[in-house]
């Protein structure tokens, strides 16, 4: 008799468990069975050719050559102040 109580509360358990860990996978599969479609497509505008190379050559060229380590390093005016 004592078993029999036993092993319904270990079946019991077992099942609220079961039921609680299927719930969340249940929700993230939603409405569509859980078929993955991938990211949405989106209509994108052709690119105009002839207006992107317009427009690259409306930008004026630079006078001084762009130095990325400019602000790192001292200029030449204090290197000589040393």
């Amino acid at each position: 008799m004592i078993g029999c109580r036993k092993a319904t509360r270990t079946r019991a358990a077992a099942a609220t468990i079961m039921s609680l860990l299927i719930a969340p996978v249940h929700a993230q599969i939603g409405q569509n069975g859980g078929a993955y479609r991938g990211p949405p497509v989106v209509e994108r505008p052709k690119i105009d050719e002839k207006a992107y190379k317009a427009a690259l050559d409306r930008i004026p060229d630079p006078n001084k050559k762009y130095d990325p380590w400019g602000v790192a390093r001292p200029t030449e005016s204090a290197k000589g102040a040393k």
